[in-house]
């Protein structure tokens, strides 16, 4: 597994021509069309997983000694990963959307989650800033 390093290139290991799927030279197909998984680096895949699946409510898709993912109603996937090396490096940015920010934040307070008790509001959002078991942070997202 690479350490991910901004700045820096990362590892992976090579893969042979032949085995990619030719693309054409259309905009269409070099296109970013989406984000398949949003990933935190976390230092123990157990303890984290059992918060953002027991404390946070998502559902549990996949998990490993390494790490977990979870799928989300939209479809979106959410990851955590520990890497080979033991290197850990704290997220940040990602907002879940929610319908009712507070009553959101109120709810995984009592279940054990670090969530701020100030909402944040401005034009387009109210937000409630949250620190997962690992130190990584995240962001309840209710749009205006």
């Amino acid at each position: 597994m690479a350490t991910f390093r901004a700045g820096q290139s990362v590892g992976l290991s090579s893969t042979d021509e032949s085995e990619l799927t030719p693309m054409s030279s259309t905009a269409t197909a070099v296109s970013i069309t989406g984000i398949d998984v949003t990933t935190y680096l976390v230092k123990d895949p157990k303890r984290a997983t059992t918060f953002w699946r027991d404390v946070m409510g998502l559902p549990c898709t996949w998990s490993s000694e390494q790490g977990a993912e979870f799928e989300l109603p939209d479809g979106a996937t959410f990851g955590l990963w520990r890497l080979d090396d033991g290197n850990w490096y704290p997220g940040n940015g990602i907002m879940f959307r929610v319908a009712d920010v507070k009553a959101a934040a109120d709810h995984f307070r009592t279940r054990g989650a670090k969530i701020g008790e100030h909402i944040e509001a401005n034009e387009a959002c109210y937000m409630a800033f949250g620190e997962d078991t690992e130190g990584n942070t995240f962001i309840l997202h209710q749009p205006k």
